[in-house]
């Protein structure tokens, strides 16, 4: 058996709702009946033979050899297997991810990751905003598993996060890890505007600094403690890989004191 490909024969004219290519809805169904499923999002009636061309038979490794920002929901809900894109992903990527990895070699649009439950997430590019984060009314962002992103992150990553990892390789955007309830956010570069806003728990490790933070956090001066060399050889271990600090002494600051106040922000000195 070999994995299944689909090549994208042209442009999308609208934006394309992917949700329903992931392992566990492919299991079982030939070329011909994979390429009659509806993938519009306008009156068009757009199917997967329109934009695609399918090869391969085995569901549980996908690739999209030639990616697009109007590919929206690719590996949503997604509870196993392999999914690769050749080039960028749209809104909602990997939403709901239960288990198994999405790469994307190019950028990504906002949402991605958003509600995430566990699984691996990497966009060798840029991410949108709201990385992470929760739909409108939802409460929780990312609830487990690992995002990398190789480039930088948009507005309001990881809002809402309630656990797993997030590593952003460059820089992140205004408002990176507001209103969080836990886990760990590493940023490569410089984080801006006000990182941390409303936190009540978790962990920024923001390696090239930040614009500037609210008052309500509380500077705690040095802290040479031994999680941070723990953490730092737990992610090159790990699926993160190499991240930008190796456990040095840094700078910490506690808050949001506005809120629960229990978080934590690492800074380089």
């Amino acid at each position: 058996m070999t994995g299944m490909t689909f090549l994208k024969t042209q442009e999308p004219e609208e934006r394309l709702d992917l949700s329903a290519l992931v392992p566990a809805r492919l299991k079982g169904l030939s070329s011909a009946e994979i390429a009659r499923i509806a993938i519009g999002t306008s009156r068009r009636g757009v199917v997967v033979g329109d934009v695609f061309a399918v090869s391969g038979d085995d569901p549980s490794v996908l690739r999209f050899a030639g990616g697009s920002p109007r590919f929206d929901r690719i590996g949503e809900a997604m509870a196993g297997g392999e999914i690769t894109v050749e080039g960028d992903a749209g809104a909602r990527l990997g939403r709901m991810l239960k288990a198994g990895r999405i790469t994307v070699t190019g950028s990504a649009g906002m949402h991605a990751g958003s509600a995430m439950e566990g699984g691996v997430l990497r966009i060798g590019g840029d991410a949108g905003d709201f990385l992470g984060g929760p739909l409108a009314g939802e409460t929780m962002g990312l609830k487990g598993g690992t995002i990398v992103v190789g480039g930088r992150a948009g507005e309001r990553a990881g809002d809402r996060m309630r656990r797993g990892v997030i590593c952003v390789a460059g820089e992140a955007g205004d408002g990176l890890g507001s209103r969080m309830i836990a886990g760990t956010i590493v940023v490569g570069r410089r984080a801006a505007g006000t990182p941390g806003r409303m936190m009540k728990r978790g962990t920024l490790i923001l390696c090239g600094g930040a614009e500037r933070f609210a008052p309500t956090f509380v500077d705690n001066g040095p802290a040479d403690i031994l999680i941070l060399k723990v953490m730092a050889s737990a992610f090159a271990q790990g699926e993160v890989g190499e991240v930008p600090f190796d456990g040095a002494p840094m700078r910490r600051l506690g808050g949001d004191t506005a809120v629960l106040g229990l978080g934590e922000i690492f800074l380089p000195l």
